[in-house]
């Protein structure tokens, strides 16, 4: 360490002679403001520690740990063990400075204020050795008069960084009257404690399925917001629709800082549907909320914003012009969508309970998606392209539906923007998660704070269409999760109901009336309202949304899954490729039963559950060599996961139409998780770096707008069709059954015809599956497989589905294939045609780190010779995408 200190200080000294500063920004196309301007100062700080023994340039927006890593001072984060290696950095306080001087058209302006949009998290700011002010919440935008301070040239800037672990435990400390849990996370976890006392990214102290990297920096933007009359702080638009007057209207808000009192006019016009309004304005001086109603010409056709696989994204530009007397003005435009979201809670003949379903611009919509999770432990380091790739891959994947998780950030402007792009609809939660929290003044001042900044950043986006409270905190308190003794339980629900009701629904009902909002998730809705907001159940499948977690009944079962309103949480762990585990290993690290393979898994007993369910259906590999028999283990945890996951959304896509036993009426299923935060296992069907698993492939079909969905029940095959289609079908199940040993079909059979309204389930087919079998040849469920689809006039409708009609491990005649490949170039995909001897499940094609993903993948090919298509997310060849093509399947494993 000494070593590395004297290296650090003789750097620092060399960066040390350069002057690092500031650029003036104009304020944009975007936004024309009379006597308005920006100043970044964004760039090259200079970054200490806290005795300055390190020093280094650090780029801002940025945090310290990246700074470290970009000057060569430590190694990857992710590499190997160094998160518990690098745990010094967060035990330290960090400096960041930077010199700048001050053009004469900023300085010489009436106010000047310091933004800074992100500070990780607590700090002390202070501008030619002047206080500033200080920082507590990750999770806002600080905003500081300075225009008093301000020199022409040498301004220093600096912002002082405190220990996150460091506070969280002194202020946990300092809570005296009673405990608030948990103090710690598990120890498998690695973490460290008291995140909950701490404005700040919940799982930055660990997760079941991240490291523990408590950052620090500065990890959004920073710079001088200059003006002589007054500046737009926020933009917001809703749309409303009046049904009785059937017309369309949009709200918008206009939020101003004014140095004075000031008159003036509003003008607002949207163009493309020839409408424009003016307005007076009253402007009183600093902060105000200024509302105003456009009402759309009845005329004109709105097109409307739908959901993905529901129809297009339509947008609309409006414009907005402020002129105030004295000649100042703004000029500025956003974007506005037109859409409508109702969150149906309502009685349900034939069932006790409530529905609980999305009805988007007056349709019911099925939620089909995934939970959503920070894609780095370091924000600073997702892109833009990172997020295209991995929300392109959702909605690739048919999803319609992400629930961005309570344990992490408010996503970037970008996150929510994409989603609008590509009609994927946000169940967005607030920053609360798995833990109780404090509720004196302070933190929920903070929280007040926060939950405004957000609700007023992120309201004009159609994709969000719910808010809710926090993560599991209605459950951990009904369920006790932390062993309160009952004396005390009257104070935790008095605090849950002071934070989540009478702060965060406060606040949010008088932001946003556009959107629900729910208290919690899972919660049972309307009926935990009724109940003091903790209801005595909030995973009573009659009510609301429920999280399912059982990792050791037989997934294969769907008796054990609850047939739920709404699934916004279910789901099985696997391991990544072997690629991605590459990037941060090496090879003593390459087994099972390795230290890093015990490290990485934060989950207790998580590597143990993987192959207790595996091996219920699958052999486990027997390779004598180590590394095959490694890298085959990683193959079955994704078989099994990929399957698990399959067989419980099917069951909750074929659950939506009817209720049995008075459950039912499924109208969600959101699996954990989309995506990954480094490389390790965990719940994805995304791993770190983009590669699709062999569950998101799966994804693609059981999500498909129109989908076969068969099953046993009591010794008979029934075959559903379920359709998220807006119009009506006509269809008929169609049953191919195969040998294990064999090519050639045994026998097809065929339902009748049926008409499958849009948006419902209905079974086709129905027999039992012996007289089924007893009619194809003698088939037995050990000797034989099923394949099925749907048919609209000769024609198939959705993928092609199957169903094994006994564990894998028990199939007679299946062998092991000898599998030959061919790559071609096809226009900008490739192509690779497959030939195999003998029938393959679970065939997975593989092309280690070179970027991309099949348009199939993981499947049953049950014909000699099959063609996929692989396209690349960067430059590649035939060559290179040859010597790298490896393809594996399940009988290929023992």
């Amino acid at each position: 360490m000494k070593a590395l200190r004297e290296r650090l200080a003789l750097f620092a000294c060399v960066w040390s002679l350069h002057v690092l500063e500031a650029r003036c920004e104009p304020s944009g196309e975007e936004s024309q403001q009379y006597g308005f301007q920006t100043y970044s100062l964004n760039g090259k700080w200079m970054l200490y520690n806290s005795n300055s023994s390190l020093s280094l340039v650090a780029d801002v927006p940025g945090c310290v740990h990246t700074a470290l890593l970009k000057q060569g001072f430590i190694q990857d984060p992710y590499y190997r063990f160094n998160d518990l290696a690098y745990r010094w950095i967060s035990l330290d306080n960090w400096t960041y400075t930077t010199t700048f001087s001050v053009p004469a058209e900023i300085k010489n302006k009436q106010k000047v204020s310091l933004v800074l949009e992100g500070v990780d998290t607590v700090s002390v700011i202070s501008l030619n050795g002047a206080a500033v002010g200080k920082t507590d919440n990750m999770f806002r935008r600080y905003d500081f008069e300075v225009g008093s301070l301000l020199r022409d040239h040498g301004n220093v800037l600096t912002v002082g960084l405190t220990s996150a672990l460091l506070y969280a435990a002194e202020r946990s400390q300092a809570h005296t009257s009673y405990p608030v849990p948990p103090d710690c996370p598990p120890p498998v976890q690695k973490g460290e404690c008291h995140v909950n006392f701490i404005r700040k990214a919940q799982n930055s102290f660990s997760w079941d399925w991240g490291p523990s990297f408590p950052s620090l920096g500065l990890w959004r933007g920073v710079r001088l917001e200059a003006y002589d009359a007054l500046r737009l702080l926020y933009l917001t638009a809703t749309p409303a629709r009046d049904a009785g007057l059937s017309q369309w209207s949009v709200e918008v808000e206009l939020f101003f800082d004014a140095v004075e009192a000031a008159v003036g006019s509003v003008t607002l016009s949207l163009p493309e549907l020839a409408t424009q309004q003016a307005f007076q304005a009253s402007l009183p001086p600093g902060q105000s909320r200024n509302p105003f109603v456009l009402h759309v010409n009845k005329s004109a056709q709105v097109d409307l914003w739908w959901p993905n696989g529901q129809g297009k994204q339509n947008r609309y530009h409006l414009n907005v012009q402020v002129a105030l007397d004295g000649g100042h003005t703004i000029d500025t435009h956003s974007l506005v969508f037109f859409r409508t979201v109702e969150l149906v809670q309502e009685p349900i003949e034939g069932s006790p309970g409530l529905s609980f379903y999305f009805r988007i611009n007056g349709r019911p919509v099925f939620l089909k998606g995934s939970n959503w999770i920070p894609a780095h432990s370091f924000q600073d380091q997702v892109t833009v392209d990172i997020l295209k790739n991995l929300l392109q891959s959702a909605a690739d994947a048919n999803m319609n539906t992400l629930r961005v998780w309570g344990g992490g950030v408010y996503e970037q402007e970008d996150f929510y923007s994409l989603c609008d792009d590509l009609g994927i609809m946000i169940w967005q939660d607030f920053m609360f998660a798995c833990a109780l929290y404090p509720t004196e003044s302070e933190f929920l001042q903070a929280v007040r704070e926060e939950v405004t900044h957000q609700v007023r950043r992120l309201k004009s986006h159609p994709s969000v269409i719910v808010w809710s409270g926090n993560n599991e905190n209605e459950a951990a308190i009904a369920t006790d999760w932390f062993s309160i003794p009952a004396s005390r339980r009257p104070q935790y629900l008095r605090d849950y109901v002071t934070l989540y009701v009478d702060n965060i629904r406060e606040i949010v009902q008088k932001e946003d009336r556009s959107r629900p909002f729910l208290t919690s998730s899972p919660t049972n809705g309307a009926e935990s309202q009724q109940e003091g907001w903790v209801a005595q159940d909030p995973y009573d499948p009659h009510f609301g949304d429920t999280h399912f977690y059982n990792y050791l009944q037989d997934c294969w079962d769907w008796r054990g899954f609850p047939r739920t309103r709404f699934a916004s949480e279910y789901g099985f762990q696997s391991w990544p490729s072997f690629s991605t585990l590459q990037q941060v290993s090496v090879a003593e690290d390459w087994s099972y039963q390795s230290n890093f393979t015990s490290h990485r898994q934060h989950h207790n007993t998580g590597n143990q559950q993987i192959l207790e369910q595996a091996k219920l259906h699958f052999h486990l590999p027997d390779s004598p060599d180590p590394l095959q028999a490694y890298r085959d283990t990683l193959y079955l945890s994704q078989v099994m996961q990929a399957q698990c996951v399959k067989m419980q959304t099917e069951f909750y896509r074929r659950s939506r139409s009817e209720i049995i036993n008075g459950q039912g009426n499924t109208m969600g299923a959101l699996y954990w998780q989309l995506n990954d935060i480094w490389q390790g296992p965990s719940w994805s069907s995304v791993e770190f770096g983009g590669k699709w698993k062999m569950l998101h492939y799966f994804a693609q079909d059981f999500f498909a707008p129109v989908l076969p969905v068969g099953f046993q029940d009591q010794g008979v095959l029934l075959i559903y069709a379920v359709s998220d289609l807006s119009t009506d079908l006509t269809l008929r199940a169609v049953v191919t059954v195969y040998r294990w040993s064999s090519f050639e079909p045994v026998c097809t059979l065929a339902s009748r015809a049926a008409l499958v309204r849009g948006g419902s389930a209905l079974p086709l087919y129905k027999q039992p599956v012996d007289a089924l079998l007893a009619g194809c040849g003698n088939c037995t469920r050990l000797t034989c497989v099923l394949t099925f689809h749907l048919e609209d006039a000769g024609s198939q409708r959705g993928p092609t589905n199957h169903l094994f009609l006994s564990s894998p491990r028990e199939a007679q005649g299946l062998r092991r294939p000898s599998i030959t490949t061919k790559v071609e170039q096809d226009g900008e995909s490739y192509s690779a045609t497959l030939h195999t001897s003998a029938i393959a499940p679970f065939l997975w094609l593989d092309v280690g780190d070179i970027p991309g993903r099949f348009d199939s993948n993981g499947f049953l090919m049950v014909t000699k010779n099959r063609t996929v298509h692989f396209y690349p997310w960067g430059p590649t060849s035939v060559t290179q995408l040859s010597k790298a093509l490896q393809v594996t399947s399940l009988r290929g494993l023992y």
